[in-house]
């Protein structure tokens, strides 16, 4: 049986703050240690303590100063969109269509999607976060991509073939019925294998037809085990246009209503401009609404009202939403996250931030027992991070007299250079992260630059 016993100071979760004074919602260890069995957390503790346990045969490695955490969890994000993140001046509908569209009809080509789901998947562990929760494109070949880049790092991931036959370019549609039998192809081959989890995923309702929105309800009723993933109330004008295309509908959050689309296992990105009565019928559901700070702002959306989803009782999450998204670190996320509740008059603590992005988020994945915490029996995804990666971190660090400050530090200041290292089912992943895999994709040139 191996041992690896890792060192430093550990910071984990078990419920959500209330305050920034609630020390009862985690446990801190500053001469911590993680004992690791076989790929799954056996303890976390005081290191005298686990090393003793671990014994002489255990293999340790030092990680002071540095804070030892939960791996992060992303729960909204496009890997087709990777090569598109910063892309220039338009809103949700205008981008989707000059950029996205464009970018996303690569991935008819197999050795595309497998190049880019391996830079994806590089990515998000350079910056932390172990399991994500993606779209891919419409073609099967990228679900193959990404569930195969997946299972090489052993990374626990959920995904899914985008469903669109309406409303997208003819290379990007397929038709309720191909889509329906793609999907279930999918399932049958990725769901529940290794670490793959699968995600039905219809894009959004002007993408999709009343028929392949029946399709989609079949296939969730068929597959009951599966997430579902699709896309709620970003901006106006998409509101405006899906109300449209479903009149008899009460409203956006109605249409995916009446076809039974909501549930404990189902994420709807962003839920920027819901009614009362759409909270409400999110709470009844068990639906998780899904706060995208980067991209809300990058995309100048809207800004999520956490508070209103928290009086009304219905679950969220965050995530990037690469690449509506301007980026892969979570960190970067919460940092944003704060000044979107900030200018609200609500408050983010650094102890909800890195609740959120840990057990926060594998509780609105229902996946608590496997991911967000260093509680014995989960898998070992874990995430170290050095609040000195920066001289300017470091600078800062020397007035930082409590954790509370250093999280923030870390969160408002920090990025991928502050994950010192990351650890999936326990082995480590950064330190082969320092070249891209790129020798098998031919450099393009970079056009003459022109002034705007």
């Amino acid at each position: 049986m191996s041992k690896l016993l890792l060192r430093g100071r550990v910071l984990t979760f078990v419920d959500e703050p209330k305050s920034i004074d609630d020390h009862s919602a985690y446990s801190y260890f500053e001469e911590g240690a993680v004992l690791i069995e076989n790929g799954k957390i056996a303890e976390a503790g005081e290191y005298a303590a686990l090393a003793s346990v671990a014994g002489p045969q255990a293999e340790v490695v030092d990680h002071r100063p540095h804070l030892i955490l939960p791996g992060f969890i992303d729960t909204h994000l496009h890997f087709p969109q990777t090569q598109a993140i910063a892309s220039y001046g338009a809103q949700l509908l205008e981008w989707l269509n000059t950029y996205i569209f464009v970018e996303e009809q690569k991935f008819s080509s197999t050795a595309h999607a497998d190049f880019i789901a391996g830079r994806f998947m590089d990515e998000l562990l350079r910056n932390g976060t172990t399991s994500a929760v993606a779209y891919c494109s419409v073609h099967p070949e990228s679900v193959d991509a990404y569930f195969t880049a997946a299972a090489k790092r052993n990374m626990l991931m959920i995904g899914g073939k985008v469903m669109m036959d309406r409303n997208a370019p003819d290379a990007l549609r397929d038709t309720p019925q191909s889509g329906y039998d793609d999907t279930k192809a999918l399932i049958a081959k990725w769901h529940g294998r290794g670490r793959a989890y699968y995600a039905i995923s219809p894009r959004f309702a002007i993408t999709s037809t009343p028929e392949q929105m029946e399709m989609s309800r079949a296939l969730v009723r068929e597959h009951p085990k599966c997430y579902v993933q699709t896309h709620l109330s970003e901006n106006k004008d998409e509101i405006a246009f899906a109300t449209s295309l479903y009149p008899s509908a009460r409203d956006y959050t109605d249409i995916y209503a009446n076809y039974d689309l909501l549930g404990l296992k189902t994420l709807l990105g962003h839920c920027i401009f819901l009614s009362d009565r759409e909270i409400s019928v999110l709470a009844e559901t068990g639906s998780v609404a899904v706060f995208c700070p980067t991209s809300n702002l990058f995309l100048g959306s809207g800004l999520f009202d956490r508070d209103r989803f928290r009086n009304l009782g219905a679950r969220t999450s965050v995530a990037t939403d690469v690449g509506g998204g301007t980026s892969f670190s979570m960190l970067e996320t919460m940092s944003e996250a704060y000044k979107v509740l900030h200018v609200q008059r609500q408050r983010l603590s650094p102890f909800a931030s890195y609740y959120m992005m840990t057990l926060g988020n594998a509780r609105a994945l229902g996946l608590e027992d496997r991911i967000g915490s260093l509680q014995p029996g989960a898998d070992a995804d874990i995430t170290i991070l050095d609040s000195h990666a920066k001289p300017a971190m470091e600078l800062r660090m020397r007035t930082a007299t409590t954790l509370a400050e250093e999280l923030f530090i870390l969160q408002t200041m920090g990025d991928d250079r502050s994950v010192a290292e990351v650890y999936v089912a326990g082995k480590p992943m950064k330190r082969g992260l320092d070249k891209p895999a790129s020798a098998n994709v031919p450099a393009r040139s970079i056009p003459e630059l022109q002034t705007a």
